[in-house]
């Protein structure tokens, strides 16, 4: 699952590239949260039926446009519920 800088700096509507090296890690955390989210491994998480992968796409950028806008203030916690109930059809019972 690969989102782009170009995807997520069109999805923030930044047109500059004096954040890129924040955006692109961004880019990372928001993709190892949502992983985390749904408790799937690298193999797991890459293979995902079209379907969840949307899902688990739009759950990306939505991660990265919530850190972006809120980096000093952050609430982690809202942003977990949220990407659970985002995620819920993807996301495994346990570990």
């Amino acid at each position: 699952m690969e989102i782009t800088l170009e995807e997520a700096k069109s999805y923030l509507r930044v047109t500059s590239s004096d954040e890129d090296a924040l955006i692109e890690s961004l880019i990372a955390a928001a993709t190892e949260q949502v992983q985390d989210i749904t408790r799937q491994s690298d193999e797991e998480f890459m293979a995902n039926e079209e379907r969840a992968l949307i899902r688990i796409r739009i759950a990306i950028l939505f991660t990265v446009a919530y850190l972006y806008e809120h980096r000093e203030e952050a609430d982690h916690h809202a942003l977990n519920l949220t990407l659970r109930d985002l995620l819920f059809g993807t996301r495994k019972e346990g570990f």
